[in-house]
């Protein structure tokens, strides 16, 4: 059988064989990113069904408004399934990978329950629906452009990090104008950090298609472009958001 990536096959066929190979990697791309697709899209509704029948249930508001040691191990939660599928992709089975990221998108439906203790739900959806918007616009531009992106990946990432530390300090400082900038820096930054991660795990197919990483990759993928959404939403909602 030939190999898309074989060269020998560029010779055979004035090219009909690489053509055909060719239309074979597309299709691969296509059903891959289908893939990433369906597992953030999925991970978004279960979060989002979790929130929901938390807060309706009124626990959202028994643990997450008082007090007690639980509150805070839902608080934290995400960020340890985020740092094990991080940190240990490469001796994770492709199962475990995939129970984990389910895992990850309930725990955060159990922590973002706390803004229906905020917000008033229509606030939220109408939110939730702009974002949804945003990111299919900067998601297909970010497989569609012909223009590398990587260079603003450090860029980015280094923007989040300020970010991170600037919202420490207001903790502190609790200013309402400060916030504001934090919240319209985190759009901006999201809103690119969506376009290039799509480019990136584009560009990735090429070195895990058929491969055992294959599996892996969709699921790392899709927790990125998940988490671009997630904290979009939530930034934008810093603005759109009536409060109860």
């Amino acid at each position: 059988m030939a190999n898309w990536s074989d060269p020998r096959s560029d010779i055979a066929g004035f090219g009909g064989n690489s053509v055909a190979q060719g239309a074979a990697f597309d299709a691969g791309l296509r059903s891959y990113m289908l893939s990433v697709y369906n597992y953030m899209a999925s991970g978004v509704l279960l979060t989002g069904i979790v929130a929901v029948l938390f807060a309706s249930s009124g626990l959202a508001l028994q643990i997450l408004g008082g007090p007690g040691i639980l509150k805070y191990v839902i608080m934290f939660a995400p960020l340890v399934f985020v740092m094990v599928l991080s940190f240990g992709i490469n001796r994770l089975s492709t199962a475990a990978a995939q129970g984990l990221f389910w895992a990850y998108a309930a725990v955060m439906g159990l922590s973002l329950s706390s803004i229906f203790l905020v917000y008033t739900g229509t606030s939220i959806g109408q939110t939730f629906f702009a974002t949804a918007a945003a990111f299919a616009g900067l998601s297909l531009f970010g497989y569609t452009t012909k223009k590398d992106l990587s260079g603003f990946g450090t860029f980015l990432i280094m923007g989040v990090v300020g970010l991170l530390v600037a919202s420490l300090i207001n903790l502190f400082l609790k200013s309402s104008v400060m916030d504001l900038v934090i919240s319209f820096i985190g759009v901006l930054l999201f809103a690119g950090l969506t376009a290039y991660d799509t480019q990136k795990i584009k560009s990735i197919y090429a070195h895990v298609a058929g491969t055992d990483m294959m599996g892996k990759s969709v699921v790392m993928g899709a927790l990125n472009l998940y988490l671009d959404f997630i904290n979009m939403f939530l930034f934008l909602l810093r603005f759109m958001g009536n409060r109860d």
